[in-house]
């Protein structure tokens, strides 16, 4: 097995990333303007890394498939952000937050990235304030800060529950500066369909532009893919419905290894499915549940509403199995449990969800506080349900929502095809098996603000890549085969629907490589897999041409993805035969149905690298505990 080469820098942890940033080679101010870098996808880790770059006098092209960046999902996340100022003076330090996430994580996250992100994370919240983010600040007009799932200190800043689309005004109000500064170049409605490696770099992009359906190619001196999850594998999930994983399919397709796929997250505090029409899940916060008391009755098939089952009858089991996390398990926790007492039959009316009540809250601290808190949260819970959850509890299910596989990247969030740098959800570099809540935006906007700019210089200062124009052979020769597979697509006529099939991949995933896996269901859903890949390319029908705007067209090369990558996720679970995080085989757990760990076999990020159609070779880079004692997980 080949051994990858991380770039971890010697020294002690806390002194690795001040270390590793002075003795990086530097990029001359004068110098930057003489280089073009690619960044694809708009959202925090996009926008930030974009606005950066353009700062510091390099020449940016930016792309987005949307009419504007500021519609990146990263809009959508709700809860906060995390970092570790200490504010309450409750204990907290980078330390903390550090062993929090590594710990969360379930002990197969990178150390020196994890103690990296946690030591930058005061910086994002300095940033963000500066750009006019509008945080949440308590009566003394200081920020406030709120608990989120695996900490037991207050870290989480957040705007009510609009984060996301707080901070993602602020990056793109950066990114808008460099566009009108000409640093950055903006390209709208574009999607990226492949990348170009010449002599084992990358050097450009091709993308289509979904208004006239054209190919374009554009080259550059580096590539940087900021392009997000892909949690949509399921169909349902709480991502926007255009969330996608062609970007980084395609570069893992072009040799860039992909790390840790079967590792996704998911969310314990959604809307449950109310329909087979359904095209995506409704997530609703986290942060929820410092307030709310999540419950189920006693008695099984309980058909009684709520306010008539007495207290004495309900089973407040995160109080119960975690005490001294409760309701703030981290989220693997509290999804599993939501499903064991729903698959017990215990259910709301012995369906498929669990109570998330404020009563409670409501009556001690006032509803007027709450409103103040979670306002926006209530308001869109009761526009789809129709309930008023200050009169009657939420009902709430787990639904796939984050994942921590992605790209695998080194230290400086460069994968292993040189020049091709990867940040956010689309990498793997920071979670382990499975994320803290409001982690994701400090992840993204510490790749974005605090860790691009200075390994990119080092990147450019050391390789010294060439710039490649767009008519060298390897540009036509990728756009062709673009071409064809457009062309391919639109010939077969069949009469299936793309999401029809979608909707059939994604029961498959979420039955055996949802909450529970185990390897009889693996191996089923890797035949079932090919089954329906072969359906598609025999059966399905895609309307319209490729020379317009043509949704359908899009979702279908997303589609292709989704196959090979459901199945390479697939046999990632197959392959790593423990539970931890995210990732729970049933074969492998307590006598009291927690996750059991294989350290001794298993402490190692699963690099794989395509091989050709259904295969794949297996990398792995070694996890070496120093600073964080591996143990068993436990929030009781």
């Amino acid at each position: 097995m080949a051994k990858l080469d991380s770039k971890i820098p010697a020294g002690n942890i806390s002194e690795k990333w001040t270390n590793h940033k002075f003795n990086m080679k530097l990029v001359n101010p004068s110098n930057k303007r003489k280089f073009d870098i690619i960044v694809v996808g708009t959202g925090l880790a996009g926008a930030s890394a974009a606005a950066s770059l353009g700062e510091l006098g390099y020449n940016v092209k930016a792309f987005t498939f949307h009419d504007s960046a500021r519609r990146a999902h990263s809009i959508a996340a709700q809860g906060g952000i995390n970092a570790s100022k200490n504010y309450q003076n409750d204990g907290d330090s980078d330390f903390r937050l550090f062993y929090d996430t590594v710990k969360g994580g379930d002990f197969r996250a990178r150390e020196a990235n994890v103690h990296r992100l946690a030591e930058v994370s005061g910086n994002i919240i300095d940033q963000c304030v500066a750009q006019g983010v509008p945080f949440a600040r308590d009566y003394g007009g200081l920020l406030d800060n709120r608990s989120f799932g695996g900490a037991q200190v207050s870290r989480t800043f957040y705007a009510r529950g609009q984060t996301g689309q707080q901070l993602l005004l602020g990056a793109v109000s950066a990114l808008n500066r460099q566009v009108d500064k000409g640093s950055v170049k903006l390209y709208l409605r574009r999607e990226m369909l492949d990348v170009v490696i010449i002599d084992g770099a990358a050097k450009g992009i091709v993308v289509r532009n979904l208004l006239t359906g054209e190919i374009e190619k554009y080259s550059a001196h580096a590539v940087v893919l900021a392009t997000g999850g892909y949690s949509n594998v399921f169909f349902l999930s709480t991502n926007a419905m255009n969330c996608n994983a062609t970007a980084i399919w395609r570069a893992h397709k072009r040799g860039a290894y992909f790390a840790n796929p079967c590792f996704t997250q998911i969310h314990p505090t959604c809307l449950p499915l109310h329909g087979e029409s359904q095209s995506k899940l409704t997530l609703m916060s986290e942060s929820l549940r410092n307030d709310g008391r999540v419950w189920v009755s006693k008695k099984k098939a309980d058909m009684r509403n709520p306010a008539d089952i007495p207290e004495d009858e309900r089973d407040y089991y995160l109080e119960r199995k975690y005490p001294s996390f409760g309701n703030l398990a981290p989220r693997d926790i509290s999804s599993r449990a939501a499903k064991e007492v729903c698959d017990e039959g215990r259910g709301v009316k012995g369906g498929d969800a669990v109570y998330l009540d404020f009563k409670d809250a409501i009556n001690r601290l006032g509803q007027k506080v709450i409103e103040e808190r979670y306002g926006n949260l209530f308001e869109i819970y009761e526009t789809i349900t129709g309930e008023n959850p200050y009169k009657s509890p939420m009902m709430i299910y787990p639904a796939p929502h984050y994942t921590m596989g992605g790209l695998w990247v080194d230290y400086n969030l460069m994968s292993n095809v040189p020049g091709l740098f990867v940040l956010g959800e689309a990498n793997f570099s920071d979670h382990g098996a499975n994320r803290l809540g409001a982690s994701a935006l400090m992840q993204g906007l510490a790749d974005g603000y605090f860790v691009i700019p200075y390994t990119m210089g080092n990147y450019l200062a050391g390789d010294k890549p060439t710039l490649v124009k767009t008519d060298h052979p390897e540009f036509e020769k990728v756009a062709k085969e673009v071409k064809d597979l457009t062309n391919k697509l639109l010939s077969i006529k069949g009469k299936r629907t793309v999401d029809d099939l979608h909707k059939q991949l994604g029961r498959i995933m979420w039955d055996n490589v949802g909450m529970g896996r185990n390897e009889a269901g693996l191996k089923k859903t890797i035949e079932q897999i090919r089954q329906v890949k072969e359906e598609f390319w025999k059966n399905v029908t895609i309307p319209g041409s490729g020379d317009d705007v043509n949704q359908t067209l899009e979702r279908a090369g997303r589609l292709v993805d989704y196959f090979e990558l459901g199945e390479l996720m697939a046999l990632d679970a197959l392959d790593r035969k423990e539970s931890c995080g995210g990732h729970f085989r049933e074969e492998y757990q307590f006598e009291d149905g927690e996750a059991k760990r294989d350290d001794e076999n298993y402490s190692y990020v699963a690099a794989w690298e395509f091989a050709g159609e259904n295969k794949w070779n297996l990398h792995k880079e070694e996890l070496k505990y120093e600073y964080v004692k591996q143990a068993i997980r436990s929030y009781k």
